[in-house]
């Protein structure tokens, strides 16, 4: 379950699963996600009320693993300038057109655009990787299906959208949500996402058992994840 709450002027984002276990956990990854592990005994209003009090400590380490995040410069949609896609660096090449078409050609993204202005090009390559998400995401996650055949699921709802703290997400009935930005990352952070969100059908917290079981289907998990965490940062 997500929670938010406020401290000071920032907003700390937080899950929260309950597990067989005495004592809160509090666990700030390097990506700044936050997680907060509770006893199932324990009641919701008193579990914030601890996480308010650890709001400093909270803060101050997502404000460390944020100095070891390479600053991304903000993006000018100009000739030359860098891309991501599928894990690999490509140059923009903005070409005026009549037509509005985008490429990977040769090391390059080509941009066939009538309005060649900033925010047009911006929201026109937007609109190209959540197609291109939308066919990579559904090929990838019909390879990964067959692995879980013996636990019975159903193929599960994809949903593909823009999320500012997760990769990726599922429901109780079963529908999987995958960041429109995981299409900049290689194919196996990728497929590393749809795993773990799989797996959370069969195992819904992230028990030892949850753990195991996602190294089961995905050895090298680890390997993409930390891909995934660093590149895009």
């Amino acid at each position: 379950m997500e929670h938010q709450l406020t401290f000071g002027s920032r907003v700390i984002e937080f899950t929260l699963q309950y597990q067989e276990r005495r004592s809160l956990g509090i666990k700030v990854h390097p990506d700044g996600r936050v997680s907060v592990l509770s006893p199932f005994t324990a009641k919701q209003q008193d579990l914030i009320e601890k996480v308010r009090r650890k709001a400093p400590w909270i803060l101050k380490q997502i404000d460390y693993f944020n100095t070891f995040k390479p600053a991304t410069p903000k993006r000018r949609f100009i000739n030359g300038e860098t891309h991501l896609y599928l894990g690999r660096q490509y140059r923009l090449k903005i070409v005026p057109d009549d037509k509005n078409v985008v490429k990977v050609y040769r090391g390059q993204i080509w941009m066939h655009a009538v309005d060649t202005n900033p925010d047009a090009l911006k929201q026109r390559l937007d609109t190209w990787y959540k197609q291109k998400a939308t066919i990579v995401f559904n090929e990838l996650l019909e390879e990964v299906l067959p692995k879980f055949n013996r636990f019975k699921l159903k193929k599960p709802t994809l949903s593909i959208r823009y999320m500012s703290k997760r990769w990726g997400s599922c429901t109780p009935a079963g529908k999987i949500i995958l960041n429109t930005e995981l299409i900049k990352a290689p194919k196996g952070s990728i497929e590393y996402v749809i795993v773990h969100e799989l797996s959370h059908l069969v195992h819904h917290n992230h028990t030892k058992a949850f753990q195991n079981f996602q190294s089961r289907m995905l050895p090298e998990w680890r390997k993409w994840k930390n891909r995934l965490e660093y590149s895009l940062a």
